[in-house]
């Protein structure tokens, strides 16, 4: 029985890929920052959080990194922790940097001075290209970080492709775009959209406030897009790859679809809030995921107008009262 541990396991990619390790037959053990204090509420969702060891590690604390690799001695470890929001990251740019740079840096230096035969997958992001003037990005588009965000998950994929080559470490990062699913938190714009529409049609919400809806991004299913990381895993040898559909929507489509799901138009019920710009962001995002097609033998199944059916209809399942 393999074991691989899960940094970030309380998030949305954390909790689906402990779903699909557990399946496969893995002994599953995640972390967060106070294992006593976090509610795991994702794993909860998905019946599982007693089928795994849960474990308090900080990531910044190289000496709690060493503590947790010595102790539960994993195959293989995902890095999936650090801040995940994009506009949280204008507000807290050092913690940000910190939580993924310095953590990512303490996993594979914890690693390289074991010596443990550890398989690592740190996940990357597609904000790390910018802007690329809607050209699909694949895995030699250059970086053009424009968030704090961005740049600290620019750093954490240099330190790794560093540590691969300078000292032999088998370890890879998963250059993902966006992928969205039921357990988004809503301080996510998607997960925002499709509330909004569900209680707009309720009676309970009268209007939405979004930014700039001009924008367009490549939107994936979060289930799917942690199969891609597993995949990597077992390769013979460790790589880089770009996880996406690539197909790209703007956000007043992805608007459109979600309040269409619920019989209304969504022209009238959403309004612009300038408050809601950010000092940078991206017009377009467009993967090119046939890398990870021809060597990991994956492929997107589901696409924008899928993933929002599917999170409304989540939605709904879990409070059937939304609708009249």
């Amino acid at each position: 029985m393999k074991t691989a541990l899960i940094c970030g396991v309380s998030g949305q990619d954390g909790a689906y890929l402990a779903d699909l390790l557990l399946k496969k037959g893995y002994s599953v053990c995640g972390t967060s920052r106070d294992a006593q204090m976090s509610s795991f509420r994702n794993l909860s969702s998905l019946g599982i959080r007693e089928k795994i060891k849960l474990e308090s590690m900080s990531l910044t604390d190289f000496r709690s990194v060493l503590q947790i690799l010595t102790k539960i001695q994993p195959d293989e470890v995902y890095n999936l922790a650090g801040q995940s929001s994009v506009g949280l990251s204008f507000e807290q740019p050092v913690e940000t940097l910190e939580s993924m740079a310095i953590g990512t840096l303490n996993l594979l230096e914890a690693i390289r001075f074991t010596k443990a035969k550890i398989k690592l997958y740190n996940a990357s992001s597609s904000e790390c290209f910018g802007d690329t003037k809607g050209l699909p990005a694949d895995e030699n588009t250059p970086f053009h970080p424009r968030s704090p965000y961005a740049v600290a998950k620019a750093t954490a994929f240099w330190e790794v492709a560093n540590y691969r080559e300078a000292y032999g470490l088998f370890a890879c990062s998963g250059i993902l775009f966006n992928h969205e699913s039921p357990l988004r938190p809503e301080r996510f714009v998607t997960q925002k959209i499709i509330k909004a529409a569900i209680d707009i049609a309720a009676g309970k919400q009268e209007k939405l406030y979004l930014g700039d809806i001009s924008v367009q991004r490549d939107w994936g299913w979060a289930p799917e897009y942690v199969e891609a990381m597993y995949l990597m895993l077992q390769q013979q040898e460790p790589d880089d790859y770009v996880i996406a559909t690539g197909e790209t929507y703007s956000l007043e489509k992805f608007v459109e679809v979600a309040f269409s799901c619920v019989g209304l138009n969504w022209q009238n019920y959403v309004e612009s809030d300038s408050n809601l710009l950010r000092p940078t962001d991206i017009a377009v995002g467009r993967g090119n995921p046939s890398k990870a097609e021809q060597k990991l033998g994956w492929k997107a199944k589901y696409k924008m107008p899928d993933v929002v059916r599917m999170m409304i209809e989540a939605k709904l399942v879990v409070s059937p009262s939304g609708l009249q």
